[in-house]
């Protein structure tokens, strides 16, 4: 497991935009599958976005894709989430996880595959 730290969270109105930023140890990125999921209360966490340890390939879920951004900086050990378009309904605390497995071929988009977990960043969106 790797120490996970997320910042960027805030307030912000509909339609506007937000960056989270997640920083791991050095070498995690080159390695791990990194990604983003988000929670509600009374809700499960669910998957919001992932990037690839190697080629830049990633997936969205579908309530975000065409608003969300996911990247990854390795040179400054950072995963970054762009949300523009916000909506309400993204209102949650965002999580940036680590895949269990390292170097894995598959991109993974379960929560069991991570076992990584940042402390969350609180995302309200207000109407």
């Amino acid at each position: 497991q790797v120490q996970l730290v997320e910042s960027g969270g805030g307030l912000v109105q509909a339609g506007g935009s937000l960056r989270l930023s997640c920083e791991a140890p050095a070498r995690t990125l080159s390695r791990y599958n990194m990604g983003w999921f988000r929670q509600t209360p009374g809700k499960e966490r669910e998957f919001v976005a992932v990037i690839n340890w190697s080629a830049p390939r990633t997936e969205y879920a579908d309530s975000v894709k065409g608003r969300f951004t996911i990247s990854r900086d390795n040179a400054k050990n950072t995963v970054y989430l762009q949300m523009n378009s916000l909506k309400v309904e993204d209102t949650a605390v965002y999580y940036c996880a680590a895949d269990k497995v390292p170097m894995r071929l598959r991109t993974p988009t379960l929560t069991v595959d991570f076992d990584s977990w940042g402390q969350g960043t609180q995302v309200t969106v207000s109407s």
